[in-house]
């Protein structure tokens, strides 16, 4: 097992965002947490990545309890994000955004050989690589944030809201990178408001509601349960 969530609770003041979530995700999988907005999806991420403390409970990484390790010390451990909205660095080129997320890495010939796999992976990245961030469409910035966290060599990729805000063609187009990311050998923890293509291509899901898990299977069986067609599907 590469990551496990014990009884995880986090708040946010007075209020209280996760009510005891408990997940696991394998070697090799690609797991989806889908939900309603406000569901604590994003919130779960946080509590993985360490960018929120949670209160109780415990987070296991790789055979080792992370619930108190600092955020950047994750991202070494192999725990890296690509987070809500993209956070790209408009100022700065394409390629620079990229190498900003090997800044953990010390070995120069594998940060070039991990920038042609994303430039493998992202063609449109290495034709904008001398553009600023901040000019790329929203499409080529969700590749350029998916491709800097992939530059810390990652054993768990986590993807937050991939194809918020992006066209259909390219929704398709991210999703099936998604795989081949997963099938070079990456394990991916996917939050996804498109539930439809989320489960599609997992091999497991959650459903979180109200800062609980309601459900958990098969992405398969999740994609066919008439209660999640019926709530995150759009389809009676």
């Amino acid at each position: 097992m590469l990551l496990e969530l014990s009884d995880v609770t986090l708040e946010y003041g007075r209020i209280q965002a996760l009510h005891g979530i408990s997940l696991t995700v394998d070697q090799g999988e690609i797991v989806a947490l889908i939900g309603a907005n406000g569901a604590g999806k994003s919130t779960t991420m946080r509590a993985i990545s360490g960018l929120r403390p949670v209160a109780s409970g415990k987070i296991h990484f790789d055979g080792q309890d992370i619930t108190k390790m600092r955020a950047d010390l994750r991202v070494v451990r192999g725990v890296s994000q690509s987070p809500e909205g993209r956070g790209v660095f408009p100022g700065m080129t394409v390629r620079e955004n990229l190498e900003m997320g090997a800044y953990t890495r010390k070995v120069r010939t594998e940060v070039d050989s991990d920038l042609q796999r994303v430039f493998g992976l992202f063609p449109r990245l290495k034709e904008r690589e001398r553009q600023s961030g901040g000019t790329l469409s929203g499409g080529e910035q969700q590749m350029l944030a998916v491709g800097r966290a992939l530059m810390s060599r990652p054993k768990l990729l986590l993807l937050d809201e991939p194809s918020m805000g992006l066209a259909p063609k390219l929704i398709q187009q991210i999703f099936d990178i998604i795989v081949e990311i997963n099938q070079q050998g990456t394990t991916v923890l996917l939050v996804e408001q498109n539930a439809q293509q989320a489960l599609s291509r997992a091999h497991r899901a959650y459903v979180l509601e109200t800062g609980r898990i309601v459900k958990e299977g098969s992405g398969s069986e999740l994609l066919h349960d008439p209660a999640v067609k019926d709530a995150y599907l759009g389809v009676a």
